[in-house]
């Protein structure tokens, strides 16, 4: 009889949630039409002339987040939420739908898609305790924390409403309330917006992975966090959004201003903050996912995964098999868009090949390299995986990070032909360059400046911490990949070491001409710096642990 009794109250609690929200969205539709007092500094309330047969909603109480003045707010103290106010989205299905998918599996990603439909028909409350469970039940904390880290900011950044960060910018002290789990938002909150303290829903955790319940406080009910934290004492100014419960919430703070829909969905990208206006650089990031996964955006990805299987797996083949001008035709032909310009260099001296020094997108750049020119080469790196090693089409070479032998290794190989090298050491997403290993600029006269790009819109094809051999089968996944060769004039000798410059020089000199072809910013950061911001470590690969690949 218990069993039956338990299902008897959780039926009866989910009648409960289920009534409450549909009550509290029918009372919101009577306020927007008018039949509902909002304004409390003005307790009348006119009803709309007989002759009208659509009245208009009435004025909100509180001015847009564009009226807000700037000036004079570095004593002052600001409240706000992320979800609905920071960031444009109005949803925060598609932040769940990274955690489930990056964090957890593409199959919990699928079961939190499932529910979607069924998420419409919930109140805020059960809609966001259910998004909680399915993306977090059994999730790791460590993984958690990597998601938060590595692959969130990038999809934060990209949403950030810019009028509202304005404002969260010029405040002293910035405190944010939210109903949606602490650990989700925190770290991007204090590191990229300098807010100084997060108050929001917590989740039980057991021996380092995730309950997917809430903690007994249960989800977070802003007006009474911010009560509770200041007390008596009143913020200066709270931002809010089109809710009842913002205007509650921001009704607490001397000066009010909304977000509204219209705002975030903007005009003209008005409210889209520029990437030169982002309060950090975002140069590295992690995660395989190329697109904000909204329900529809998401559907679309798993209906293309059995058809971008089997066309990665041709143009798989294509490329390690075929010619190379036949393997061009067939690439473009199912979706791959190849760019090449430029012309290839002749030797001047036949006894030593040429050193083409490239930017480093995929692991597949110098295979599209090798392809563009029509001859093989020979590629070095510094970690490669077995299968991409098996898999590659030309021939590749370890470096053991010892100068010394890697610069004899090299040296030898330029003997033997051409040879490809990335500098970087590592890929980089985003338009921004790495430090350059002076190493290269040793070894040969001869050397010629690639740059290269690459643009996905589905999936990334690198990552820091997932399967380095599934990252060529990633890119070729996307419905049209583009990859651009840009061939740079070969190095004048008295740009070389030859003509008397320092290897640090040269490789600076080349950074620049890379950077300045593909419109792209030169940085001093390292493989290291990558790693240990994505991944937690350096990055180096165990020589007791390759045999696991």
């Amino acid at each position: 009889m218990v069993f039956p009794m338990e299902l008897l109250k959780l039926a009866d609690w989910l009648l409960c949630q289920l009534l409450a929200g549909s009550c509290y969205r029918a009372a919101m539709r009577v306020k927007n039409y008018g039949f509902l007092i909002t304004n409390a500094k003005n307790p009348s309330f006119r009803s709309p002339p007989s002759s009208q047969a659509h009245p208009q909603p009435p004025q909100s109480p509180f001015p847009p987040v564009t009226k807000c003045s700037l000036q004079g707010r570095e004593s002052e103290t600001l409240v706000c939420d992320i979800h609905g106010t920071l960031l444009r989205p109005q949803s925060f299905f598609p932040y769940f739908m990274l955690v489930a998918f990056e964090g957890g599996s593409i199959f919990r990603a699928l079961l939190l898609l499932l529910s979607s439909p069924f998420l419409w028909v919930l109140g805020h409350d059960l809609k966001l305790r259910t998004m909680i469970f399915i993306s977090f039940c059994g999730l790791r904390v460590r993984d958690m924390e990597s998601v938060s880290r590595a692959v969130l900011p990038k999809f934060y950044l990209e949403g950030l409403h810019a009028h509202a960060y304005e404002v969260l910018a010029s405040a002293g002290r910035k405190v944010v309330f939210t109903s949606v789990p602490r650990v989700m938002v925190e770290g991007f909150l204090r590191e990229y917006l300098s807010v100084d303290d997060v108050v929001g829903t917590e989740l039980q955790t057991t021996g380092g992975y995730f309950t997917g319940l809430v903690s007994g406080s249960g989800v977070l009910v802003k007006h009474r966090a911010l009560k509770a934290y200041f007390g008596e004492k009143r913020p200066e100014i709270g931002l809010g959004g089109p809710s009842f419960h913002d205007h509650l919430f921001i009704s607490l703070c001397k000066e009010a201003y909304l977000v509204t829909k219209e705002e975030a969905k903007g005009s003209a990208g008005s409210v889209v903050l520029p990437r030169s206006k982002y309060p950090k650089p975002l140069v590295f990031h992690d995660g395989r996912l190329a697109f904000l996964p909204t329900p529809l955006a998401t559907l679309s990805m798993f209906l293309w995964l059995p058809l971008g299987i089997v066309l990665a797996i041709f143009r798989l083949f294509v490329g390690i098999y075929l010619p190379y001008k036949l393997a061009i035709f067939l690439g473009t032909l199912s979706g791959v868009k190849f760019k090449i310009s430029g012309s290839k260099p002749t030797k001047s001296d036949r006894r030593k090949g040429v050193l083409y020094v490239c930017t480093h997108r995929t692991l597949l750049d110098p295979v599209f390299l090798s392809t563009s020119l029509g001859q093989p080469l020979t590629a070095v790196t510094y970690s490669l995986s077995k299968m991409s090693e098996i898999i590659a089409p030309i021939k590749t070479v370890r470096l053991t990070r010892d100068r010394g032998k890697d610069g004899e290794t090299m040296q030898k190989l330029l003997s033997e032909g051409d040879l490809v090298v990335c500098p970087e050491g590592t890929t980089c997403r985003e338009p921004y360059l790495l430090r350059f290993s002076s190493l290269f600029a040793e070894l040969a006269d001869e050397i010629v400046p690639v740059a290269m790009d690459a643009h996905v819109s589905m999936f990334y094809g690198t990552t820091a911490s997932g399967l380095k051999c599934l990252d060529p089968i990633f890119f070729l996944m996307n419905p049209r990949p583009c990859y651009h060769v840009q061939l740079l004039e070969k190095l004048p000798r008295e740009l070389t070491c030859a003509g008397g410059l320092s290897s640090h020089d040269v490789a600076n000199n080349i950074q620049k001409q890379l950077a300045d072809a593909l419109g792209f910013e030169c940085t001093s950061l390292t493989r290291r710096d990558k790693y240990m911001m994505l991944a937690g470590n350096e990055g180096i690969v165990k020589e007791k642990k390759k045999k696991l690949f």
